[in-house]
């Protein structure tokens, strides 16, 4: 028993030194991209506190943390029953390969990583964390529900197939009012008119400042990398919101001096690009630091780890308990983009908004392997891309370095791509001042 026990605990040394090794890594190479704000360093040293020096979470408030698997938990609930929400979609490939042990192999490493954190009880904020929610979003994470809840209370959130009618708002309507009792057991506090009305408007104020922060990002030539742009928004699961609205606040500013300063981190000839599909959890940054590497500029993307966690504020009616909770059980099911929707033609119209607000050149479909509702959209999204004569490039991965040197040189090559047509737009269009494509 002895031996059992040690052995245990050097696999947990193992699996921290190993963890946290990697984590750095990313976090190194996404600081050291040309033009580092400084305004967006604290979010680097919270994900630096977080992943490489394993601490939990920092809260003034001292509330309680809950743990939530998706985007579409909404934080403005868990704020009124008096806690901190803390999203647990981790890229660790450290703890990929011990919930590899549990999950089934052609599970998606979201959900492994996510497994394997439980197993192991190395990451504070997750160990940390007093009840965990998890959105049955597809069908990994419905079984990861039942799994996860012999290592941590865990409670399903089901969500509705369709979005389109008001009897579908009404289904999620009814899991929201379901969660609440289980929210008041775990943190003892009541969610009221008046503390839910104070959680939306914290959140509202995180959504204005990103709101204005996505203006910046329309730049072009760019004012900030994408990758840490990606490491900005991870930060936001890990942080108090009000916090995070105060320190983006501070670097909007720095944007705006920036933008009259003409400050910028990119060249007009590096090929804009859009990464859409799977989430980009931290650590796991290989896509877009692979893309920025390679001299393109992640410009602008659609993923729930980024721009559309916090995209769309609640639209709030009828000021009453009920109409504010049928506003979060709107926001969280109309506007979404998640293909784990039916009828997802809305996210093909987000996309297409955002090429021509974003200037993109190219689009960058991430699909984590075992991912099959993001895979599934591929075919319609290339088709669509194909009418719009957009390059778009399919990129399936996991959290695994092997394959590191095999999607660099298929990025290269799609950059590549994208600057000889922009040349041979250029010269067709017969634009003086242009140069060869590097």
């Amino acid at each position: 028993m002895a031996e059992l026990m040690q052995a245990s605990k050097r696999q947990r040394e193992l699996f921290i030194k190993k963890s946290t090794r990697v984590a750095a890594s990313y976090l190194n190479r996404a600081k050291a991209l040309s033009g580092m704000p400084e305004a967006a360093m604290p979010f680097f040293d919270v994900l630096e506190n977080t992943y490489v020096k394993m601490q939990g979470v920092t809260d003034t408030e001292k509330r309680r943390c809950i743990g939530t698997l998706c985007v579409m938990v909404p934080p403005e609930l868990i704020y009124a029953a008096g806690a901190m929400p803390v999203r647990l979609c981790s890229g660790s490939f450290t703890a990929y390969t011990i919930g590899d042990d549990v999950i089934p192999r052609d599970a998606c490493p979201l959900v492994k990583a996510v497994m394997g954190f439980g197993q192991m009880k190395a990451l504070p904020v997750f160990d940390n964390c007093s009840l965990l929610i998890a959105p049955v979003t597809c069908d990994c994470k419905k079984k990861l529900a039942g799994v996860m809840d012999s290592v941590k209370n865990t409670v399903p959130l089901h969500i509705p197939p369709l979005k389109k009618e008001d009897g579908d708002t009404e289904v999620f309507l009814r899991e929201l009012y379901r969660l609440i009792p289980v929210l008041e057991k775990a943190t003892g506090k009541k969610v009221t008119a008046r503390s839910l009305a104070q959680g939306i408007n914290l959140v509202g104020e995180a959504q204005y400042e990103m709101s204005e922060f996505l203006q910046y990002r329309k730049s072009n030539p760019a004012l900030l990398h994408g990758t840490q742009i990606m490491a900005i928004m991870n930060a936001f699961a890990y942080m108090p919101v009000e916090a995070w609205t105060k320190q983006m606040h501070r670097l909007n500013g720095e944007m705006r001096v920036r933008l009259e300063q003409n400050v910028f981190v990119s060249r007009p000839s590096q090929p804009r690009i859009l990464v859409t599909g799977s989430p980009i959890a931290f650590p796991n940054l290989k896509i877009p630091l692979l893309i920025e590497e390679m001299g393109g500029i992640l410009a602008a993307d659609e993923t729930c780890m980024g721009e559309r966690g916090l995209y769309d504020p609640v639209s709030v009616i009828d000021p009453g308990f009920d109409g504010m909770m049928r506003g979060l059980a709107s926001r969280y099911t109309k506007p979404c983009t998640c293909p784990v929707f039916v009828d997802n033609s809305q996210r093909i119209y987000r996309i297409k908004q955002m090429i021509k607000e974003h200037q993109i050149q190219g689009i960058i479909y991430h699909v984590l392997r075992g991912c099959l509702v993001y895979d599934y959209e591929y075919q319609m999204m290339e088709e669509e891309m194909g009418k719009l004569d957009m390059p778009v490039i399919r990129v399936e991965s996991d959290y695994n370095e092997e394959d590191v040197e095999q999607l660099r040189i298929r990025i290269e090559a799609f950059l590549e791509l994208i600057k000889l047509k922009e040349y041979a737009k250029c010269s067709k269009s017969g634009k003086s001042g242009q140069t060869t494509p590097n």
